[in-house]
């Protein structure tokens, strides 16, 4: 964990989210298209996949790991997929059906409009997003700390696996005491683990 005073996180931080999007967001559409695939194929291949019966996903927005085809799979496999609502600033996993109403956020991501919530302890995988990982697996978000609750209050034995494209791992990411580390992270080519 960093010592920097909290003034000097949010900076780092602000800092490292504008340079890791400004490479994301350079990407062009077929070559994340391709890329997210390999994630998508990577990230389903392993044991906590595999193994899960409740999913927690999320609804790619921007440049993003496209997450469309690892709903479409998860569910094809008979694996309950949810989706994140933030309520208050927490996040409340709502069961995702194809064809559920959806409301866009201000973010630009897609959240469940309704539908049957789930407990944090009822999800077996949460499949983070995120902006910049280190291979220590601590993660910078988007800066609304909604992830990090998130994992605090899952079950002992929830696995909290990013997806992610491998120019999003940095040599560091700045940390403070409330940001939690992810178990691993899956990329196109490689699965960073942690624990």
């Amino acid at each position: 964990m960093n010592d920097r005073p909290s003034h000097r996180l949010k900076q780092d931080k602000r800092a490292l989210r504008r340079a890791v999007l400004a490479e994301r967001d350079a990407l062009s559409g077929t070559e994340r298209a391709a890329r997210s695939e390999a994630i998508v194929d990577r990230l389903l291949g392993l044991e906590e996949a595999t193994g899960a019966g409740a999913v927690l996903a999320f609804w790619s927005f921007g440049s993003e790991v496209g997450t469309a085809p690892l709903l479409d799979r998860l569910r094809s496999r008979g694996t309950t997929v949810a989706l994140p609502r933030t309520r208050d600033g927490d996040i409340v996993p709502v069961i995702w059906t194809p064809g559920s109403p959806m409301t866009e956020t201000s973010f630009g991501s897609r959240e469940p409009t309704d539908g049957r919530v789930l407990q944090a302890r009822e999800l077996d995988l949460i499949v983070v997003p995120g902006v910049a990982f280190d291979r220590s697996c601590h993660r910078v978000g988007y800066g609304g700390g909604f992830y990090d609750r998130l994992l605090a209050s899952a079950r002992d034995g929830t696995a909290a696996v990013a997806i992610a494209f491998g120019m999003q791992v940095v040599e560091e990411v700045p940390t403070g005491p409330l940001d939690r580390p992810v178990d691993a992270i899956v990329i196109e080519d490689d699965v960073i683990r942690c624990r």
